[in-house]
């Protein structure tokens, strides 16, 4: 890890989740577009390589430089390395990993002693990155990868408590609440070092009075002015940060690509819950069923934690891989995501409504079948079918089931 001092330099510092760490590298690569700075990109290990790959394939090597965080052992929290990073964990071990990540601050004051860096650019569970940063004179601005309209209701809840949001379509149900209060309450309770106004407690600390947000003005003015209005504090959106590349993929990937090529314009949906949303059997047999029964062709990504061994035929329904051969295809790794929504041969995505899924939709015009996992998702949802891009699959319960 050398220090570099010939020019302005950024240190980026995301949540171990490739939708927190994608969206920061897009901010990077907008940034080095504009400026010669050089940018720290802070992680642990086990995503380095998905990050260098962006890196290479953006030509980016002399620009960005991966500086590895460490998260200390205890006895609540023995995460192996190869857990060091939310893609494809287990659903049950997504809260230790946020307990151990809170480990990491004394590595992250080490690392800022040593590169002093020009500016620190943070995410959300980590606001005592911008003490740490303040503590040594360096100025730090939070990069929220979350849209205004969510953290708007969430702000609009810790304010007024249960009194009417001012955007009616915008609203959870119940369980959805209980769900969403449930995670707050364990947020304020493990975070390291934090505020009561836990959110936003991270706004008040970004220097400057601005609040970077991935998002637009076209898209979300309304809930950008509403926020800002809420917090006193200048919000500044850098855009929907889709990362798009046209070149060949290799393997997989241009395999997917190949299959698709052959279809005909608008004739396929593509179905993907990103890569921290496990689908249950039961939800898995149910889509297969609809996936019969439209009689359309797909591209459908089922991704399941790591350590669990599934057989794909064993997850779906006897003999649907065959049933479906000539108009589907079934992925169980990573996909090009952007590349298939951009592509004119897809006209629909069925999606869990994470907020970089709903920029991308948005961004190639794609509308949204909507099926809303936790967390902001169900918001982002009813966000996107008030702008009338978007169906929402409606659900009573803890799974998602057909009609009978």
């Amino acid at each position: 890890m050398e220090t570099k001092t010939s020019s302005f330099s950024i240190l980026m510092f995301p949540w171990l989740a490739h939708g927190h760490i994608f969206p920061y590298l897009e901010l990077s690569k907008t940034i080095l577009q504009r400026k010669n700075f050089h940018i720290y990109f802070c992680s642990t290990a086990i995503n380095f390589s998905s990050i260098q790959a962006f890196i290479d394939t953006n030509f980016l090597n002399n620009s960005i430089e991966l500086v590895q965080l460490h998260l200390e052992s205890s006895h609540d929290h023995q995460l192996p390395p190869h857990y060091h990073t939310t893609k494809n964990l287990p659903s049950s071990l997504t809260f230790t990993l946020l307990k151990a990540f809170q480990t990491s601050n004394s590595s992250f004051s080490d690392i800022i002693a040593t590169l002093r860096p020009d500016l620190v650019i943070y995410d959300v569970f980590q606001p005592w990155a911008a003490k740490i940063a303040s503590s040594q004179g360096i100025p730090a601005v939070h990069f929220s990868i979350f849209g205004a309209m969510p953290l708007s209701f969430v702000h609009h809840r810790y304010t007024f408590g249960k009194s009417d949001f001012p955007f009616p379509g915008i609203q959870f149900e119940d369980y959805e609440l209980k769900s969403l209060d449930l995670v707050l309450e364990f947020l304020y309770a493990n975070i390291h070092d934090v505020d009561q106004d836990f959110l936003f407690g991270n706004f008040k600390h970004s220097c400057h009075d601005i609040i970077l947000l991935k998002t637009s003005i076209g898209v979300e003015g309304k809930y950008i002015d509403y926020l800002s209005s809420l917090c006193h504090k200048k919000l500044v959106p850098v855009g929907p940060l889709v990362s798009y590349n046209d070149k060949n993929d290799d393997g997989d990937n241009s395999d997917i690509i190949q299959w698709l090529d052959k279809k005909k314009q608008s004739s396929t949906i593509f179905i993907s819950f990103g890569s921290e949303c496990f689908l249950s059997k039961i939800e898995i047999e149910e889509i297969a069923k609809g996936l019969e029964l439209c009689n359309i062709n797909f591209i459908w990504i089922i991704r399941f934690p790591i350590g669990v061994t599934i057989n794909l035929e064993e997850a779906l329904p006897e003999g649907f891989l065959d049933r479906v051969a000539e108009r589907g295809m079934v992925v169980t790794g990573w996909a090009p995501q952007a590349k298939i929504l951009g592509h004119a041969n897809t006209g629909g995505f069925v999606s869990h409504c994470g907020w970089s899924s709903i920029m991308e939709s948005m961004y190639f015009g794609v509308p949204v079948i909507a099926m809303p996992m936790k967390v902001d998702q169900p918001i982002n949802a009813r966000m996107l079918s008030e702008a009338g891009s978007c169906v929402e699959v409606k659900r009573s319960s803890e799974v998602f089931k057909g009609r009978r």
